[in-house]
């Protein structure tokens, strides 16, 4: 599918770089992206079964999700954003700065109307659930209207789907980006970054069991053995009570968390599904008041904006770790 608006099309090179980079540092400040670091056109690249050709880098570019909304301030592209919606919390302090201006349309997925009164040119979406007649478009309908359309590679689904993800499609999407955008310097700098901090963790070590609780009361929503949640925990050196379970997030029972008893709960922090919200269910809940994490508080928190997979997944390890550690310094 090509799209009328910049058509990308002649093979960008995207580099899957397999390296390490370290996680508890802080980010350098976001770059500013420059003439000089203009990209070649055209681009082709494959993105969820869909092919997307541009002729030029895109302009006026629609954000969906935190992820992909801070990757594109992260590369220096803050002014091209006209609008962002279905953000997962607040920006990292080392964002704050390039997104101050940024323009909120909503808090969920906006709807076509909203978005194209931005007249946009491109839309790079978190989900491919995103692009949906009751959201911001189909892509073949956005391609009719001269709109170009990235899903970020983690969320594809089917025969597309990362399995298992792995920080070398993590960063892969760094660079397709930096092809597609035309900062292609901005985007192996930041892999560069990147790389050399997850370079820089130190796992922990011995056999730390987890649990990923992400969501739910009554049914837990958990990290599964393929996605993001598995990632970071690979990453930070704990072991996924639910790693055998082929997916990315599952619905698991209170029983099966009951009979793995977990060292420790990593507890994912939403405004709308908040760590101490989930303390609280877990200390209700008969069933799992008597869990060793439980009755020894031993939770591991991580914001929500830093789960998905993107440029906060080493941050989001080296945090575990740190947190980790002053749990068993108690």
């Amino acid at each position: 599918m090509k799209t009328r608006y910049p058509a990308i099309a002649a093979t960008a090179a995207v580099l899957l770089l397999a390296g390490c980079a370290s996680g508890s540092t802080a980010a350098a400040p976001a770059p500013s992206a420059s003439a000089g670091d203009a990209g070649a056109f055209p681009v082709s690249v494959e993105n969820c079964d869909t092919t997307l050709t541009l002729e030029a880098a895109p302009e006026r570019i629609v954000t969906i999700k935190s992820n992909t909304t801070e990757l594109l301030l992260a590369l220096g592209l803050g002014e091209r954003i006209v609008g962002s919606a279905f953000l997962d919390g607040p920006l990292p302090a080392s964002l704050a700065d390039a997104g101050a201006d940024l323009n909120v349309i909503s808090d969920f997925v906006p709807g076509q109307e909203a978005v194209l009164a931005l007249t946009p040119d491109f839309i790079y979406g978190g989900w491919e659930s995103n692009f949906s007649a009751e959201g911001v478009g189909e892509r073949a309908a956005l391609t009719d209207l001269g709109i170009g359309s990235y899903v970020s590679p983690a969320a594809c689904k089917g025969d597309a789907m990362p399995d298992p993800l792995t920080f070398e499609t993590v960063f892969a999407e760094i660079d397709e980006a930096g092809a597609l955008f035309g900062v292609p310097d901005a985007a192996a700098e930041l892999v560069a970054e990147q790389e050399a901090e997850l370079a820089a963790l130190e796992p922990a070590t011995g056999d730390t069991t987890a649990l990923w609780y992400s969501s739910g009361t009554d049914t837990p929503y958990v990290g599964a053995g393929i996605g993001s949640p598995q990632l970071i925990m690979d990453a930070a050196g704990l072991t996924n009570i639910f790693a055998d379970v082929q997916d990315t997030w599952t619905s698991a029972g209170w029983e099966s968390v009951v009979a793995a008893n977990p060292s420790v709960i990593v507890l994912v922090d939403a405004t709308w599904n908040t760590a101490d919200s989930k303390i609280a269910n877990l200390k209700a809940n008969a069933a799992t008041a008597g869990l060793d994490a439980v009755v020894n508080d031993r939770y591991i928190v991580v914001p929500f904006a830093a789960t998905e997979a993107g440029i906060r997944n080493v941050e989001a390890a080296g945090s575990i770790i740190d947190q980790l550690a002053a749990l068993e310094a108690k």
